[in-house]
């Protein structure tokens, strides 16, 4: 593995809460809330109106995505990408701190994080404990919308940490790389169905290792540490002196391996950004492993 200084994953509530206390939120540090929740459960956005940490803009993940794909959640262009944080007050010398307010302490964030990393922008850094913890911990929250003044951000797609279709299927031959599936077991071997949109059924790309991204969580929703985190990836025996792809439904949770990863000092993990929703619809029946039956409720 290359040695090289890398900037901070993770950045705690204590310190945001001196940097909020002290007037630091401004065109060198930008919070971004990017929360998302399953429609029907309840508004991101409306939770980020009613309270928020102060300071913070709302990153709206809908929005930031290449809308004219037909998968979920895929990324924008560099020019869409550069435009929307833009507006948002951020530029190429700002600091970037993301959370979200989801009850596992993190959910959302990491792919906000890999998604700056992924144009180019290196000082980015997640909220240790997310929302959950800021408040568990007393620090405050606010009603008031801020409205940083927009500045110009120069995006530069990294094509380094992100994988297609085409790569991927490339990669069951030459298995150059090793990848990590996130999602939770039985969706991964095929015993458990799919969450959304109907007709994905559940299962995985043959040679994938399983590792649920929860589990990279405490129970109180930090980080595990460094020291944690690599004996999780040594048990599931995935090598990080080696080239890793990391893939879940959508390419959001993958983005806890990346992220898991780059704390133990490996920051090259590519995300296979079609992730599973892609690959069931393109890839042919022998390149599927499931234990799902058809017609299983």
């Amino acid at each position: 593995m290359v040695q090289q200084v890398l900037y901070r994953a993770l950045v705690s509530s204590k310190w945001l809460a001196e940097c909020v206390r002290s007037n630091r939120i401004g065109p060198s540090l930008r919070v971004l809330d990017a929360s998302w929740y399953a429609p029907g459960e309840k508004s991101a956005q409306q939770d980020f109106r009613e309270r928020h940490i102060p300071g913070a803009s709302f990153f709206d993940i809908e929005e930031c995505k290449d809308k004219s794909s037909s998968y979920e959640l895929m990324l924008p262009s560099e020019a869409c990408f550069a435009d929307y944080v833009g507006q948002l007050g951020i530029s190429n010398d700002t600091h970037v701190v993301v959370y979200d307010g989801d009850d596992l302490g993190s959910f959302y964030a990491p792919r906000a994080w890999w998604m700056f990393r992924v144009f180019g922008h290196r000082t980015v850094s997640v909220l240790n404990g997310g929302f959950k913890n800021w408040v568990k911990e007393g620090h405050p929250v606010t009603s008031e919308i801020s409205r940083p003044e927009p500045v110009v951000f120069k995006a530069t797609l990294n094509k380094s940490l992100l994988k297609t279709y085409e790569e991927m299927v490339e990669n069951l031959e030459s298995k150059r790389f090793q990848v990590v599936d996130s999602r939770s077991e039985g969706r991964f071997r095929g015993t458990e169905p799919e969450p959304g949109k109907e007709g994905l059924e559940p299962g995985h790309i043959p040679g994938t290792v399983n590792m649920p991204f929860f589990n990279f969580l405490t129970e109180a929703g930090l980080e595990k540490s460094p020291e944690e985190l690599q004996h999780m990836f040594q048990e599931k025996k995935v090598d990080l002196s080696k080239p890793l792809i990391a893939t879940c439904r959508k390419g959001v949770t993958a983005c806890h391996v990346a992220l898991a990863a780059y704390i133990c000092g490996k920051p090259d993990v590519a995300v296979y950004d079609g992730s599973w929703s892609e690959w069931f619809r393109r890839a042919p029946p022998e390149y599927k492993v499931s234990e799902w039956k058809r017609g299983t409720a």
